[in-house]
């Protein structure tokens, strides 16, 4: 007899849905990691290229492109995207949407 699969609707976090603690902190890294790789991918730069634009080792370079981003904290990730010319904007809410207050809107 064969045995039936079951399926589970995930949370949008893979990393919260495993268990694993900072499981918020492990999404954000992969997700503004995965933005600095998209980049780097549309640009085709060599690995030297990037190692000068990023002001990083090329071993370091070789963990962004391999896509090892725990290697990386936020904030390094955060500081690769303004390297690239992006405008990185953190945006504080809360998480109760009957709130009437303000979030906070912060453009880097």
């Amino acid at each position: 007899m064969a045995q039936q699969t079951e399926f589970y609707e995930g949370s949008g976090n893979v990393f919260a849905d495993l268990g694993l603690p900072d499981a918020e902190e492990l999404y954000a890294r992969g997700k503004i990691g995965f933005e600095v790789w998209k980049i780097l991918q549309e640009r085709q730069l060599k690995q030297k290229e990037i190692s000068e634009l990023l002001g990083v080792s090329e071993s370091e370079v070789s963990w962004l492109m391999n896509c090892q981003f725990n290697r990386f904290s936020t904030e390094k990730l955060i500081i690769f995207l303004k390297r690239l010319d992006r405008e990185v904007i953190l945006m504080i809410e809360r998480k109760s949407p009957v709130d009437n207050q303000q979030g906070i809107c912060l453009s880097l």
